[in-house]
C-alpha cells in the first residue's frame, strides 16, 4: 500500500490575527533590572512584536503563547495579562474565537495546535462536545501512523457498492460494476451557502484539491474553461437539467439537489461513468428520503446542516444525531454498504470529522472551514455589501492553496491519532463504530434511569 504524504510549507497570515490575551506592560513601577524578563521570553515575543500599520495594532498578542513567564518572573510586577477585546469579536456562538484561531494556526503551520496555557474549558457541551472517542489502545507503541512505524489508511471510496457479485459458468464476472472514486482523505471541499467569493478563492480550493487528490464541489455557474485543468479533482454542482446537459462528459462527479432526484436514472444514462451525488437538507424527512433513494440505486447522498450543524426544523437536532439515525435505519434494512454518505455543516475541528464518521458517515464535506483557513473572520460584511476587511477575494491562489493543504495535514494527523489510539489501521473501519465512542446522553441514562424509576 503506497504511503500518502502531504507536503507542508509555513504560510504566514497576510493579516496577523488577534491573540487571546494582551500583555500590559506598565512603565511605572519598573525596577530597571539589568536582565529584564522580556529578554528571556521563551518565544522571543518582545523582539518579534511590531506595529501593524494596516490594522493599527500592536502584534504582541499574536506572538504571545500565554506561558506567563514574564508575568510571574517580573520582580516589579509591572506585566499583566488581560483578555483581548478584539479576540472576543471573532466568529459567533458556534464558531468560537478559540476554534477560529486554531484553524488559522493549523493553516499557517500544518501542525496540530498546542497551547501553552492548556485546556481550561468544560469537558462536556452541546453538539460534538457531548461525545467522546475511545482511546483504549493509546498505550500501544506500534499504533503510530504519524511517525511512520505503522501505516494507517485514511482512504475512502465514493460511489455505489454492490452487495454481491455474479459470475457465469466459466467464472467470468457478469455483474456491472458501478464507478468508484477513491480519495486518500475522508474530506471533500465545497463553498459555503453564503459569501461573495472571488475566483482567486475558487482557484485556491481547486489547486489544494488537486494536490491533496480529493474533490472540490464547484457550482456550475462558477465552472469555466479555466478550471478544466483541475477536472479530475472537481465535482460540479447543478441546479437544473439544462445545466446537466452543458456539463463536460469527463466530469467525475455531479451533485444534484434533492428536487432532481427523480431524474437520477436519466442522468446516469447520459453520464454512465459519472457518479451522481444527491444533496439533501437535514430535516425530519431526511431519514425516509435516504431509505427511498438508496433502494432506488442512489450512489452518494450528501446531507447538509446549517453552519452550526443544526437540522432545518422548528426544533432542530444536531448533525451527528441525525446522521446516526440515518445510518442505523439503513443498517436495519441491510442496505447501508450500498451507498456512500457524506455530511456537511458545523464541521469546524478535526475531531468533528472522526465523530461524524463514527456516527455513520463515510466522510465529511468541508465548507465554511475553508474560508476561515483563508483568514475569514466570519463577520459576513460581504453579505451587506461592505468591503471584506481582509480582501479575501483577491488572495494569491498559491498562497491560499498552501493554507488549505497545511490545514488538511494537521487534520489528517489528528485523525491518525484517533485511529491509532483506537487500534484501527483503516478509517473505513471507523464508520458506524458507535461502540468505540461515549455519548453523554447515554451516560446520563445509564447513571440516572434507575433513580428516576423510584
Amino acid at each position: 500500500m503506497p504511503k500518502y504524504h502531504i507536503n507542508v510549507k509555513i504560510t504566514p497570515s497576510r493579516f496577523l490575527p488577534p491573540g487571546k490575551y494582551l500583555l500590559i506592560d506598565r512603565e511605572e513601577g519598573c525596577l530597571g533590572c539589568k536582565y529584564c524578563v522580556k529578554k528571556l521570553c521563551p518565544y522571543d515575543v518582545y523582539n518579534k512584536r511590531k506595529f501593524d500599520s494596516i490594522q493599527l495594532r500592536d502584534t504582541i498578542d499574536y506572538y504571545c503563547r500565554n506561558c506567563l513567564y514574564c508575568v510571574e518572573a517580573c520582580p516589579g510586577g509591572t506585566i499583566s495579562l488581560v483578555v483581548n477585546p478584539a479576540y472576543r469579536e471573532i466568529g459567533d456562538s458556534y464558531w468560537k474565537p478559540e476554534i477560529i484561531t486554531k484553524i488559522w494556526r493549523q493553516a499557517e503551520t500544518g501542525m496540530i495546535p498546542v497551547s501553552g496555557a492548556g485546556y481550561r474549558g468544560p469537558f462536556v457541551g452541546s453538539g460534538f462536545d457531548n461525545m467522546w472517542t475511545d482511546m483504549s489502545e493509546i498505550v500501544r507503541p506500534t499504533r503510530d501512523g504519524i511517525h511512520g512505524r505503522e501505516y494507517i489508511s485514511t482512504d475512502i471510496e465514493i460511489g455505489r457498492k454492490l452487495s454481491y457479485l455474479v459470475f457465469d459458468a466459466q467464472g467470468k464476472l457478469t455483474s456491472s460494476t458501478p464507478p468508484l472514486i477513491e480519495i486518500p482523505i475522508p474530506m471533500l471541499f465545497c463553498l459555503p451557502e453564503w459569501g461573495n467569493w472571488g475566483r482567486s478563492v475558487l482557484f485556491s480550493i481547486a489547486k489544494a484539491a488537486r494536490t491533496l487528490n480529493t474533490l472540490f464541489i464547484i457550482p456550475f455557474a462558477q465552472f469555466t474553461k479555466d478550471f478544466y485543468p483541475y477536472i479530475d479533482n472537481l465535482g460540479i454542482s447543478v441546479e437544473s437539467l439544462e445545466e446537466i446537459s452543458a456539463l463536460p462528459k469527463d466530469v467525475k462527479l455531479i451533485e444534484i439537489p434533492y428536487s432532481l432526484s427523480q431524474n437520477l436514472q436519466a442522468i446516469k444514462t447520459s453520464y454512465p461513468q459519472t457518479i451522481v451525488m444527491i444533496k439533501i437538507p437535514l430535516s425530519p424527512e431526511a431519514k425516509q428520503r435516504s431509505l427511498t433513494l438508496t433502494k432506488n440505486n442512489a450512489e452518494v447522498l450528501h446531507f447538509y446542516a446549517d453552519d452550526h450543524g443544526l437540522e432545518f426544523a422548528e426544533k432542530p437536532r444536531f448533525i451527528k444525531d441525525i446522521i446516526k439515525d440515518i445510518h442505523l435505519s439503513l443498517v436495519d434494512e441491510g442496505i447501508r454498504d450500498e451507498v456512500t454518505i457524506l455530511a456537511s455543516g458545523g464541521i469546524a475541528m478535526a475531531e468533528h470529522v472522526a465523530k461524524t464518521i463514527i456516527c455513520g458517515a463515510d466522510g465529511a464535506i468541508l465548507d465554511q472551514l475553508l474560508m476561515v483557513a483563508l483568514e475569514c473572520r466570519l463577520c459576513k460584511d460581504c453579505m451587506q455589501g461592505i468591503a471584506c476587511p481582509i480582501d479575501i477575494e483577491n488572495i494569491e491562489p498559491d498562497w491560499g492553496a498552501q493554507r488549505l493543504i497545511n490545514l488538511m495535514n494537521a487534520w489528517r494527523d489528528q485523525l491518525l491519532e484517533v485511529l491509532g489510539a483506537m487500534g484501527m489501521r483503516d478509517v473505513r473501519r471507523l464508520r458506524g463504530e458507535m461502540g468505540r465512542a461515549i455519548f453523554y446522553e447515554d451516560v446520563l441514562n445509564e447513571a440516572f434511569t434507575s433513580i428516576k424509576k423510584r
